[in-house]
């Protein structure tokens, strides 16, 4: 893992809405006591801020919207083959200005993309759109150990074949690959990874990341994961990342030993953390399911399927979990109604319990990334 990792809500509640449409006018009328609400479209944020003053001669409440999200729409096609605005992707979102203020949709066609993208901090509300996770492919193959353009080592953060600083990020139907091979445990050197998301309020739905070790890398902010394939064999997916990851495909092509995710989390009043939820845990063993990187580390499995490769014990807690007669452990490493022949693996194992309802359910619904204010309900 590198050597050192970067560290990162606001309350939900329920509300309801009536949008008007005329031809060039969007009308939303918010009813509802909170401070601010949230109107979503496709998983894009478009906030309205409610402000409510009370009127000393009618004792009414008057409400003043407010946009503080995307203002408009733009639409950019990326052909390999030059039926498109663009060649590359990197090119398509170099045409996005600084500090962009509209939804802009990035349309890939099915093709190879060999190049590394980064998508900078002051390009918010940009979506990938691929034709098919199988077809359309954005790949690299740095290394850890790889020289950089000053002559220094890249270390594993600017390994990504694709990185994100930018908030309101969103890919849809694509892959993302670091095409370096696997290594064997213990080398040195060999991290390589293919996803790098530093943005805050991210949306993948049928994505694909490949790589070895360290495929995804999972910074920093609050993501969302929808019926993604992610696949790897050490550490596949790390970092201090507030995620849940629904409905996906965990694939280990480990050889000798492997393992799922690694969480850091080194604060009790960080709010990070993996939550896997009706994932599958498929491929090859044996591997950790989960490594605690930080002291406060996240990782929860709720009604995932493993197949027969998980390690007996199951856990690394790199030694954080260790109780003493008057603290309590700081990791929160714990299954909640897990199955498959893999599950026996995680029975009884004190650092990782089996949990309860009642302390599973923080890490069961979209309200663990803050999700009702960001997330469409069709895109959970």
């Amino acid at each position: 893992m590198a050597s050192s990792l970067l560290s990162s809500s606001s309350s939900s509640s329920s509300y309801f809405f009536l949008v008007c449409t005329t031809l060039t006018v969007f009308s939303f009328w918010l009813f509802h006591a909170a401070p601010a609400v949230t109107a979503v479209r496709s998983s894009r944020v478009l906030l309205v801020h409610t402000i409510n003053n009370n009127d000393s001669t009618s004792n009414s409440t008057k409400n003043h919207h407010k946009w503080v999200g995307p203002t408009g729409h733009r639409q950019i096609a990326v052909d390999i083959n030059g039926s498109g605005d663009f060649l590359s992707v990197q090119a398509a979102v170099n045409a996005v200005p600084a500090n962009n203020t509209v939804d802009v949709l990035i349309l890939i066609s099915p093709g190879y993309y060999r190049e590394k993208v980064v998508v900078p901090a002051t390009k918010p509300y940009i979506t990938f759109q691929g034709a098919g996770k199988d077809v359309t492919v954005i790949e690299w193959h740095d290394r850890a150990s790889d020289p950089g353009p000053n002559g220094q080592q890249l270390r594993t953060y600017r390994t990504a074949s694709v990185t994100v600083f930018a908030n309101y990020f969103s890919a849809r139907n694509i892959s993302f690959k670091n095409t370096a091979p696997a290594p064997m445990p213990g080398m040195q050197g060999w991290q390589a990874v293919a996803f790098r998301i530093s943005g805050d309020k991210a949306y993948f739905s049928g994505c694909g990341f490949y790589g070895a070790q360290d495929t995804l890398c999972d910074d920093v902010g609050r993501h969302y994961f929808k019926d993604c394939y992610i696949e790897g064999s050490i550490d596949f997916i790390f970092g201090n990342g507030r995620s849940m990851y629904k409905d996906c495909e965990l694939h280990s092509i480990a050889t000798k030993f492997g393992s799922i995710a690694a969480h850091y989390r080194n604060s009790a009043d960080d709010k990070s953390g993996f939550a896997f939820v009706n994932c599958r845990v498929t491929g090859t063993g044996p591997l950790y399911v989960g490594r605690a990187m930080g002291k406060y580390s996240r990782i929860v499995y709720s009604y995932t399927y493993f197949d027969d490769v998980v390690a007996h014990g199951a856990w690394d807690d790199w030694g954080n979990t260790t109780a003493s007669t008057t603290t309590k452990r700081s990791v929160f490493l714990g299954v909640y109604k897990c199955w498959g022949p893999g599950e026996e693996a995680l029975r009884g194992v004190s650092c990782a319990p089996e949990l309860d309802y009642e302390l599973a359910h923080p890490f069961l619904v979209k309200s663990f990334v803050n999700g009702r204010h960001w997330i469409a309900p069709s895109d959970a």
